[in-house]
């Protein structure tokens, strides 16, 4: 087992980029910090914390292709009405 000072300087290693922590870490650290993975290693611009959103997202993601249009296009047209009274406000 890892002490804290021990954990510390692996920590250092991998913001110093001289190492790669591996997925199944990388992972941990993710999780631990409530972030997806993707966003850990900058392949997403948007943290989703919120679970029910995330459920939401998945449960949509397992829709038939037509499904998925009609729920984007409620989405968009929401998104759009929201952006109007805001730039009228």
């Amino acid at each position: 087992m890892k002490t804290g000072a021990s954990r510390g300087a692996v920590i250092g290693r991998y913001e110093r980029q001289e190492i790669t922590p591996s997925v199944e870490i990388a992972n941990k650290i993710a999780k631990a910090l409530e972030v997806s993975l993707d966003y850990l290693v900058g392949n997403a611009s948007t943290v989703v914390k919120d679970k029910k959103i995330l459920e939401r997202i998945e449960a949509i993601a397992d829709m038939p292709a037509d499904n998925q249009n009609q729920i984007f296009n409620v989405i968009d047209a929401l998104i759009r009405d929201y952006n109007a009274k805001k730039a009228y406000s």
